[in-house]
């Protein structure tokens, strides 16, 4: 008789999929912490970064990510298209070929597709990641921090900026992110990260954007 695709071999397929493709760099760390202090000419080209990117939609970007857990982990490339309150990820392993899909409905709920049991939907795209993987990635906060953002309405904590006003490091929904690198604004387009870690715990997700698709506003 065939066994029930359960969490625990959902986790072991993802792991072992994974685990060929190509390194994020977990070896790097943050930059040492400094003291900036950011000027007021910084602090307005930040607020102009900001408005900038909170005035386009919809966007994608194309990379590499990792996750672990403290005891199992992988990494693979990611695709995430961003429209509107609307988002689908594609986290493929190119050794394997296989590929899984995470679709948000912005309002919390998402479904993830690629599964050997087919596909699976909840109220909770966090939840239901981490009920089928064993990985604990903040979906929902993750369009906001990946472009270097902090949450609006939320709490933060230990807020740090570089010397250009933008986000090194701060405390947010009880996750720790950081920013290790930037691209610098060009064609049009503002400074936006190329390499940011959110940790949680043993829960780790580092994230190295290739390249960025971010229509003009």
């Amino acid at each position: 008789m065939t066994q029930p695709f359960t969490r625990s071999s959902a986790l072991l397929v993802l792991a072992l999929a994974l685990a060929g493709c190509t390194s994020v760099g977990s070896q790097k760390t943050a930059p040492p912490a400094v003291a900036y202090s950011v000027s007021p000419a910084a602090e307005r080209a930040e607020a102009a970064r900001v408005q900038t990117l909170r005035a386009v939609p919809d966007w994608r970007f194309q990379g590499r990510v990792a996750v672990s857990n403290g005891r199992q982990g992988g990494s693979g490339r990611i695709d995430w298209d961003q429209q509107g309150p609307m988002y689908q990820v594609q986290l493929s392993a190119p050794v394997t070929r296989q590929s899984w899909v995470l679709q948000g409905d912005g309002a919390g709920g998402g479904r993830l597709d690629g599964l050997g049991d087919g596909p699976r939907d909840g109220a909770d795209a966090r939840q239901l990641l981490l009920e089928a993987t064993g990985w604990d990635v903040p979906v929902a906060q993750l369009p906001d921090w990946v472009r270097g953002l902090v949450l609006a309405g939320v709490d933060e904590n230990g807020l740090q900026r570089d010397a250009d006003g933008r986000p090194r490091h701060l405390q947010q929904d009880g996750w720790d992110v950081q920013y290790m690198e930037w691209y610098p604004a060009q064609n049009g387009n503002p400074a936006l990260p190329r390499r940011m870690e959110a940790s949680r715990g043993a829960a780790r997700v580092r994230v190295v954007i290739d390249q960025w698709d971010l229509p003009q506003a």
